[in-house]
């Protein structure tokens, strides 16, 4: 019953931005830490971003200083401002739990039983 249900993604010139949104249900949203994961193709999912349930947050170095994650708790909702995007941006996004200590690293993050669909963010000129 737990959903995740990315929007937002697209087509966009490098320079450019999106703003990426994950709406969750199926469970209680505000005591979990969230994050957004990207995987290209022949790469493994990176979590490039993370905010606790009390607001801390951290990226990885690779989007540090380009992106900004927020989460609204009224509506269930994480989202991820993309600015200055570039070609190796190039992923599927895809929200879900995340911890702080874990971002940056790359894996199958197996430990989470559900993924949504992802969105596909495609940087190209």
């Amino acid at each position: 019953q737990v959903q995740l249900v990315e929007s937002g993604g697209g087509l966009v010139q490098p320079g450019g931005s999106l703003r990426l949104s994950c709406a969750a249900s199926g469970l209680i949203f505000s005591i979990y830490g969230m994050g957004w994961y990207r995987q290209a193709p022949g790469k493994q999912r990176e979590l490039v971003a993370a905010i606790t349930s009390d607001g801390r947050i951290n990226y990885a170095d690779s989007v540090k200083g380009r992106f900004t994650i927020s989460r609204d708790n009224a509506k269930n909702t994480v989202t991820l401002q993309m600015n200055l995007l570039k070609p190796e941006d190039t992923a599927v996004y895809y929200c879900n739990r995340a911890k702080l200590f874990r971002v940056g690293a790359t894996g199958t993050f197996n430990d989470y039983d559900y993924w949504g669909q992802g969105t596909q963010v495609t940087v190209s000129s």
